[in-house]
């Protein structure tokens, strides 16, 4: 059992903060359309803290659990690695929400976190 003081597992097997998705049904502002997942964005670009709100449209495909609870998300180097070698729970396959940019959601203890993997050159 892990101490107060330790770090949580994911952090040893080297993943990195990202963000905090929250969901909403308000309007933000600078909301971003992401028109094959069919939901906007928002927050990110201006949080110091990573939170980004998620409103999704009515037919939006996401799954229950991703348009309810608030997720974490976290940065790895393989997601499918990562899948495959800690045999996490998948809500969401893997799939390319932007150029260069590969995020699955899973599930662990009723919560949605997400993994996220940059496949982006340095310009």
């Amino acid at each position: 059992m892990r101490k107060e003081h330790e770090l949580a597992d994911c952090i040893k097997w080297g993943w990195i903060y990202h963000h905090t998705g929250i969901p909403t049904t308000e309007k933000k502002d600078g909301e971003v359309f992401i028109p094959h997942l069919k939901f906007y964005v928002s927050g990110f670009p201006t949080s110091p803290f990573g939170i980004e709100w998620m409103r999704f449209e009515e037919d939006c495909p996401m799954h229950p659990l991703i348009k309810k609870v608030p997720h974490i998300a976290f940065e790895v180097k393989d997601i499918e690695k990562e899948i495959k070698e800690r045999g996490l729970t998948v809500l969401t396959p893997i799939n390319s929400p932007a150029e260069g940019i590969f995020v699955a959601m899973i599930e662990h203890n009723g919560v949605p976190i997400e993994l996220i993997q940059f496949n982006i050159r340095a310009e």
